[in-house]
């Protein structure tokens, strides 16, 4: 860890130039080279990082940089980690708006993007099953992500009053349940 500072943003902006699919799109990613590769954290402890990143207000993949780097080396750390991850997309968002006005009637690139939908919903999903394996999510608990994700869905419940209420039945699981099982 001689050099976190070009470690992190090499990491970072690896994982901001190769994932398609937005911040849930990157939590394998991110998880492989923080947990896996580097042992920048615990798996635990990149879990509370995932529930802390969708807690707070901004994009996934954003806070997380922000998280690890700061957590490793304070400001300096999340500065590098941050602009790793946000550098390649505004580089590349930047690119497409000075030439989008010529092809944007292309059949080709209409075509190409009908395709690259459906393996983004893929991308998307994926880090959803590895999240509730991880999260101990079975049988006998499914019905929480399962209700919170309907309440949201079908019902246009604000995300923020299921995850005040989520914390607040854990809180209370933790307090009144779980010291009598």
């Amino acid at each position: 860890m001689q050099n976190f500072y070009l470690a992190a943003f090499r990491v970072f902006f690896k994982i901001g130039i190769f994932t398609l699919g937005g911040g849930y799109a990157m939590i394998p990613q991110i998880e492989a080279e923080v947990v896996n590769k580097h042992k920048w954290m615990t798996r635990e402890e990149f879990l509370d990082l995932i529930a802390v990143a969708q807690s707070c207000p901004g994009a996934l993949a954003v806070n997380m940089s922000v998280f690890i780097g700061y957590r490793m080396r304070k400001l300096a750390g999340a500065i590098c980690a941050t602009l790793g991850v946000t550098l390649p997309s505004f580089l590349i968002i930047l690119l497409i708006a000075m030439f989008f006005h010529q092809f944007q009637d292309n059949a080709v690139v209409a075509s190409a993007f009908n395709g690259i939908r459906p393996a983004v919903v893929a991308l998307i999903a994926a880090p959803v099953f590895t999240l509730a394996k991880s999260a101990r999510i079975a049988l006998t608990n499914c019905w929480i992500p399962i209700g919170s994700a309907l309440l949201i869905w079908l019902l246009g419940v604000n995300p923020i009053y299921v995850l005040v209420v989520a914390g607040m039945c854990g809180y209370l699981y933790g307090i009144l349940i779980k010291p009598t099982e």
